[in-house]
């Protein structure tokens, strides 16, 4: 049989699973403030929707048990693209949020689902040479979704609602709308693109003998080192990321709301270029030298000065809540510097992860750190609104730098090799959520 060309499908594939993914982190956060809610109901309702990311690695070993994942993948696809058509269905109605809200929470499952799926068929159609060769095709276009929702379809809001005179409501009715038929073109190109892998079959083992295996994977998970260490590394795992946790969504909400309530006061067009085009930028330019030191010279090595750059450039939020200062060329800065920092501190995070990971459960073993890592983003996430609603912008920044002791705290009692990471990890294993 003719092998499709991995041109094909992965790029298609990659954007596919990276777009829902930003739509339920990142773009809902635009349109729900938009549409009228506080920060801290953003930052609570937007928090639960990271949940079917937390808990993924407790159902991803049952998947096999049904279909194949070329099943898996297409009705994962079909489903997020009736999902983003129901939020455009409801939001000219009466009962938006809760309509909303619901199909958010349907996509962001299936979008769980299909990251599983879409992963293990990548590995089940390539080989090993091949695996290696397409995955900076694969991360590629993960990131060029990112840049397109962030970027290109905050943008586009901006330009219906300003240029062309449209309500917020018929202007986010649209974009949904246009994502949807977007996702069912995917959706309809891949049931025709996407190859059929002889090896692709529904596992012949039964639910006990999968939850037996889940159970020894779990309680190898939480046995790899003493006690005392485990802990340690389950406090890194939730509180590494804790000052990004409270910035995650309040960033936005802080880079669009009026000056008059202590915002930046960006147009959706500004917000597009300032935070996802240049800031990814940053962030994308930060993973990349990031993993070049560490491959260099080890963890261990660049351990305090990769801390260093995920914390202390969150400043820049400070400096821009007492100034307001309305330069794009300014705040775009800024932007990028704490983006790049969090790029270069973020590969500690995931080689860490690679690291607690070795052994015979490795991939379940990573998907459960990535789960845990998720948890420590979800929860904090949920009551950064509050926080901020208390404390106002400047006082939520300067509690939030003062959160970095936390990240530094829970570090240093890590016990890392010096040799790890020398030029023998995969640094394309994790992306930013």
């Amino acid at each position: 049989m003719k092998k499709t060309n991995p041109w094909a499908w992965i790029p298609t594939l990659y954007f596919a699973e990276g777009l829902p993914n930003v739509v339920v982190t990142a773009l809902s956060v635009v349109m729900l403030m938009q549409m009228g809610l506080s920060d801290a109901e953003v930052g609570l309702y937007t928090g639960w929707l990271a949940l079917p990311w937390v808990v993924k690695p407790l159902w991803s070993p049952f998947i096999d048990l049904l279909k194949t994942k070329r099943w898996w993948v297409l009705t994962m696809q079909l489903l997020m693209g009736s999902a983003l058509a129901g939020i455009a269905f409801t939001l000219p109605t009466s009962f938006w949020f809760q309509g909303t809200m619901f199909f958010l929470f349907a996509m962001a499952f299936a979008s769980a689902t299909h990251d599983i799926s879409a992963d293990g068929f990548y590995m089940i159609e390539l080989d090993e040479h091949n695996q290696a060769k397409y995955v900076g095709l694969r991360n590629t276009f993960y990131r060029l979704a990112v840049i397109f929702v962030n970027g290109a379809l905050v943008s586009l809001a901006g330009i219906l609602e300003h240029q062309l005179n449209m309500s917020v409501v018929y202007t986010w009715t649209l974009i949904f709308y246009a994502l949807a038929a977007l996702f069912i073109g995917i959706w309809l190109y891949h049931c025709r693109m996407m190859p059929r892998p002889a090896d692709d079959v529904s596992s012949e083992k039964s639910v006990k003998e999968v939850a037996h295996e889940l159970k020894t994977m779990l309680a190898t998970f939480f046995c790899k080192f003493g006690a005392k260490e485990t802990v340690f590394v389950m406090l890194f795992l939730l509180f590494y990321r804790f000052p990004e946790a409270l910035l995650n969504t309040m960033t936005k909400t802080f880079l669009m709301r009026p000056t008059a309530e202590g915002g930046m006061a960006l147009t959706p067009e500004e917000y597009g270029l300032a935070q996802g085009t240049v800031g990814l930028i940053g962030l994308l330019l930060g993973g990349i030298i990031g993993g070049v030191l560490v491959s260099r010279d080890g963890m261990k090595r660049w351990l305090w000065p990769l801390v260093c750059a995920i914390t202390l450039p969150d400043v820049v939020y400070i400096y821009l809540s007492y100034t307001l200062d309305s330069n794009l060329w300014v705040i775009s800065s800024c932007l990028f510097v704490e983006q790049f920092g969090y790029g270069l501190g973020f590969t500690v995070l995931t080689l860490y992860m690679l690291f607690y990971s070795q052994g015979k459960f490795r991939t379940s073993h990573y998907s459960i750190c990535t789960g845990i890592s998720y948890l420590g983003l979800m929860l904090p996430g949920m009551v950064s609104g509050y926080v901020k609603d208390i404390m106002g912008y400047k006082m939520f920044f300067i509690f939030v730098m003062a959160c970095c002791l936390i990240t530094f705290l829970v570090t240093a009692f890590l016990k890392i090799d010096p040799e790890f990471g020398k030029k023998k990890i995969d640094l394309e294993f994790g992306k930013k959520k």
